[in-house]
């Protein structure tokens, strides 16, 4: 088993934040010159940079952070190369077409998987082009169509357990205000990968995920680490 590492490095000079969530920032509090030790207080939101999404993050009374089992955090995953489409068109939502062509080629998604979608935007981490702000200060970039994410849930490929992954901010297209994808997605104990790098590392099959970061009380999610597993 070899590990390949799925997530960025957190950086205030190069995180990109989404669009109203709370500022990255690290401040020195003690320095091994003056206190023995180095240590720095962090601040950032649960959903900063590379993380995972709990079920509760976007409907009420589904399982939070602390309510999840284990294996909710290690997952069958499969990854979809979008870059071309979305190369020609930032708000692209990737259809039930695009999953189909995928499966003629590599087989069924098996049940509960982590369905993760290269979108290309892990290559514009750190500008502003990852953001890609409109004049609304919406931001633009790929994501799942309502209706695939629906076909995803309803032929158990996502399942009880599993999840949807992406490179960008999240899993609904950026200009979606409504989140509707986010709501279809977080329910029982499926779980969203977002803002994940390093893509290319990852095969279309017969991978896992495994994913870190810290277990808050009633945590919406967590900043983390997140592995690929490769056979």
């Amino acid at each position: 088993m070899r590990l390949v590492s799925l997530s960025h490095v957190h950086d205030p000079a190069t995180t990109n934040v989404y669009p109203g969530d709370p500022p990255f920032e690290l401040e020195t509090v003690a320095t091994i010159e003056n206190d023995g030790y180095y240590l720095r207080f962090v601040r950032q939101g649960e959903h900063t940079g590379t993380h995972w999404g709990a079920p509760g993050h976007f409907n009420q009374g589904e399982p939070l952070a602390d309510e999840l089992d284990l294996d909710d955090l290690h997952l069958g995953a499969v990854k979809i190369d979008v870059r071309e489409k979305c190369a020609r068109d930032p708000d692209y939502a990737v259809t039930i077409a695009d999953i189909e062509a995928w499966e003629e080629t590599h087989g069924r998604i098996p049940a509960e998987s982590m369905v993760i979608i290269w979108t290309g935007w892990d290559a514009k981490w750190g500008t502003a082009e990852f953001t890609n702000a409109g004049a609304d200060g919406s931001p633009h970039h790929p994501g799942f169509a309502v209706e695939t994410a629906r076909w995803l849930i309803d032929t158990g490929r996502l399942g009880h357990r599993g999840g949807t992954g992406t490179d960008a901010f999240s899993p609904d297209v950026g200009a979606d205000a409504t989140y509707t994808v986010s709501h279809l997605v977080y329910q029982r104990h499926r779980i969203s990968l977002e803002v994940l790098a390093n893509l290319q590392a990852l095969p279309e099959t017969g991978v896992h995920i495994l994913c870190g970061g810290q277990i808050n009380r009633a945590g919406s999610g967590s900043p983390a680490l997140i592995y690929g597993l490769l056979p």
